[in-house]
């Protein structure tokens, strides 16, 4: 641990974290050592002067922190998905100065993350953040945890002025991801990043594969571009003009997105009249194909053709199912 911390001190990092206490899916693997390591982490304070930080999962591990004079702790995706823990770790951090940070739950729920971090803002915790580890899906990806940006991006939205981490450790899952994954979060004007560091990855009690040195980390940092705000310093007149022509583009597509429930509803009589299912897969099937060879043929990603035509299709079915539900107008009406 202090050849680590001595390694990240060296190049103007803060913040030295450690899982002490560590929910792992299986039991058997590495969950920390638990209270014994209190001194240590007390001891990185001493020696390298940095603040030090570590995930509480339950009210005994919050009252430990806090005892011990930690500097930060964070809540795990695990445990907010369980309001019942994050109110006892409210109620125990109730009324503190210490930060605290809440990753998102493991299932991409904007509402439940929202609910923890309101949790603690109603128990006088003056100090709190959020913090993005990806989310966990069934489907095979390049990433451990999908980021799914637009979830974080929708707490900003709602939450403008909370602090937002990007964790690109849990999100990538291994290191070769960890620069496209950290610079993505900056372009999106994340406030930091928790990157999990090690002097010897390979000898890592967990995660092995997504740990870098801290001289690795270093080298990451500093090959980052930090972009600037929109100011009042900056001339803005293109990016306002290509903004109003995006806009304009925006209307269009309203409008069309209009004229194309319209035609919806009218198969949707249609389809009533003449006792019709709803759903019809061949001609789905053919939209899709359809789409992804025009939108390619655009430069259009299969990601983004395949979402919007899901977005669209289940707007389809929920008209159509509307007018298959409404009552027959009687002949007198």
């Amino acid at each position: 641990m202090l050849e680590t911390a001595r390694g990240i001190s060296a190049g103007g990092i803060g913040v030295f974290r450690a899982g002490l206490w560590k929910p792992r899916t299986r039991p058997g693997a590495f969950e920390g050592v638990g209270n014994k390591g209190i001194p240590m982490m007390q001891q990185v304070q001493t020696v390298t002067g940095l603040k030090v930080a570590t995930e509480v999962a339950n009210a005994a591990h919050a009252q430990a922190a806090l005892q011990a004079g930690f500097d930060v702790v964070w809540i795990g995706a695990r445990t907010t998905a369980n309001p019942f823990a994050v109110q006892e770790i409210a109620h125990v951090l109730q009324g503190t100065d210490i930060p605290v940070f809440v990753k998102n739950p493991l299932n991409p729920d904007v509402e439940l993350w929202i609910g923890a971090i309101e949790r603690l803002l109603e128990s006088d915790i003056r100090k709190v953040g959020a913090i993005h580890r990806g989310f966990s899906l069934y489907e095979k990806n390049i990433f451990r945890n999908p980021p799914m940006w637009q979830v974080p991006i929708e707490l900003r939205r709602r939450m403008p002025q909370l602090p937002m981490l990007c964790d690109p450790s849990h999100i990538a899952g291994k290191r070769k991801l960890l620069q496209q994954i950290a610079q993505k979060a900056m372009d999106l004007n994340f406030d930091g990043l928790m990157v999990e560091t090690h002097c010897n990855p390979a000898a890592a009690l967990s995660d092995p594969q997504q740990q870098v040195t801290p001289e690795a980390l270093h080298q990451m940092l500093q090959n980052l571009v930090i972009r600037q705000l929109e100011g009042d310093d900056t001339d803005n007149t293109t990016l306002e003009e290509l903004r109003s022509q995006i806009s304009c583009v925006d209307n269009e597509m309203l409008t069309l997105m209009h004229k194309r429930i319209a035609l919806v509803k009218a198969i949707g009589i249609y389809k009533k009249k003449h006792n019709i299912t709803i759903l019809q897969p061949q001609r789905w099937d053919e939209i899709i194909t359809t789409g992804l060879q025009t939108g390619q043929q655009m430069g259009l990603s299969e990601a983004f053709i395949n979402s919007l035509f899901k977005a669209i299709h289940e707007e389809s079915i929920t008209t159509q199912t509307r007018v298959m539900n409404e009552p027959e107008e009687s002949e007198e009406s």
